[in-house]
């Protein structure tokens, strides 16, 4: 018996060669945009740490010119201008630790409430062939952390000689604490609960 091929037979290849084809498109596009958001996410964390290191490292910072204030009963002119110095440089340690590169850091005076932004570029690239430039394309993120004084503040003059001799503080959360600018307690047992760290939420 002699067997008929049927004439569409030849052309189901090519069809079916198209689709694989777009199969495997699909399937390097949805991998690239994973790449890319898992890229984002990390850009965000390295901006999240920076900001955080520039904001802590500040804090850290402030001892020398708060206990200044506390002798010249000027903690209201410290708040108004507290200093930064050089926080910055932590904030690009963290970048650099969490695959990233600073690309600014902006601090901002804020009264009771100072600020440091910065926003980072991945080193990394999603570098796939479907997307055109993605070999030069970073992923960057900004973040915003806080530092706030978060204390009221009473004074007391022992001698009556004009200078302030013990100060109380009454700070969030019902944490109550007595400072004594003559003997100022270590700094790292006062500074968080005196001044709070955190980040802006998004």
């Amino acid at each position: 018996m002699r067997r008929h091929t049927r004439p569409d037979a030849g052309q189901a290849f090519p069809i079916y060669i198209m689709m694989v084809a777009g199969l495997l498109f699909l399937a390097l596009a949805f991998f690239a945009v994973g790449k890319a958001s898992a890229l984002r996410n990390s850009a965000q964390g390295a901006a999240d740490a920076s900001a955080l290191a520039a904001a802590q490292t500040a804090r850290e910072q402030f001892e020398a010119p708060f206990i200044a204030a506390l002798w010249t009963d000027s903690i209201d002119v410290f708040l108004r201008a507290s200093p930064f110095y050089a926080a910055c440089g932590a904030a690009q340690g963290l970048a650099s630790d969490n695959d990233a590169t600073l690309t600014s850091c902006t601090p901002e005076e804020g009264g009771r409430t100072d600020s440091f932004t910065t926003t980072v570029k991945g080193l990394d690239t999603v570098d796939s062939s479907v997307l055109p430039h993605s070999d030069r394309t970073h992923a960057t993120a900004e973040a915003t952390a806080i530092i706030r004084f978060q204390c009221s503040w009473t004074s007391v003059d022992l001698n009556d000689d004009g200078v302030k001799d013990v100060y109380f503080f009454s700070c969030d959360h019902g944490r109550m604490m007595e400072i004594k600018p003559s003997s100022p307690p270590p700094w790292s047992s006062v500074s968080k609960i005196l001044f709070d760290v955190h980040l802006v939420d998004r």
